[in-house]
């Protein structure tokens, strides 16, 4: 069986884990190396399961823990070359860490099959397609202004499904942002907002897909509440009966998100 929760998730910070047996990975790192240790131990995870550690983009919050992280212990960083690249400009990673330019192939870490795949943002950005050891597949997509092609085809038949619901159009519109950062979060550019997520997790439903984190809410533009409301009222709207067996949980912005089996 696998496993997929957050540690946290959020504008202020995100961390997922995809577990199988006694290995696990990690996506991003976006708080502090303690608070990341403290989820982990929290959730019974040694770093003696870690695999590897997978970087959607160079962000705050997604690589906040990175430098201590790798500072301290010994683990195999993934990600676009461009990002990588540039955390290693920024000085968030030593000359010893082992980079590993993971675009345009399926990469074996550990027992897990990782693919990465661009997302739309205002800095080079991947989500992740990850097979387990066991045979099942999930996606996880965040950090993109709009739903691409290429996006689109590794949702495609994954049995678990994390994806961004980033923000409430009225809440962002009339919220207190500036201008500027309004249009930006807008942009092809920018994040997806519970409209645009919602409809897509209804046709992922449709196609089989049983399993869905909601992920990277913003604390000023949504809530959960918001971003599931969201998910319902598009599905009531359809007339579509999901199998009762279909699971839709927002995560966690501080603190670990139960586990869902995939």
């Amino acid at each position: 069986m696998a496993f997929f929760t957050s540690l946290y998730s959020g504008s202020s910070g995100n961390c997922s884990v995809v577990r199988c047996g006694d290995e696990f990975l990690m996506i991003d790192i976006g708080k502090s190396c303690r608070a990341t240790l403290t989820a982990l131990k929290a959730l019974g995870l040694p770093l003696s399961g870690l695999r590897g550690l997978l970087l959607t983009h160079e962000h705050s919050d997604h690589v906040s823990g990175l430098r201590v992280f790798l500072k301290n212990h010994d683990v195999p960083v993934y990600g676009g070359a461009a990002t990588l690249d540039n955390l290693y400009e920024m000085g968030l990673v030593p000359p010893s860490a082992e980079l590993i330019a993971i675009e345009g192939r399926t990469e074996p870490v550990g027992g897990f099959e990782v693919t990465a795949f661009p997302t739309s943002h205002d800095v080079p950005c991947c989500g992740y397609r990850i097979k387990a050891p066991d045979g099942a597949v999930m996606t996880m997509a965040t950090d993109l202004g709009y739903l691409s092609d290429v996006v689109n085809e590794n949702l495609t038949g994954a049995d678990l499904v994390a994806l961004e619901a980033n923000y409430d159009l009225h809440s962002l519109r009339y919220g207190p942002y500036p201008v500027y950062l309004k249009r930006r979060i807008e942009s092809t550019r920018g994040h997806l907002d519970n409209t645009d997520c919602a409809e897509k997790i209804l046709e992922l439903m449709k196609g089989g897909c049983k399993n869905f984190a909601l992920c990277h809410l913003s604390k000023e533009n949504n809530t959960p509440d918001m971003a599931l409301a969201a998910v319902r009222r598009r599905v009531l709207e359809e007339g579509y009966q999901p199998d009762p067996s279909v699971r839709v949980q927002a995560q966690k912005r501080d603190e670990p998100s139960d586990w869902m089996e995939f």
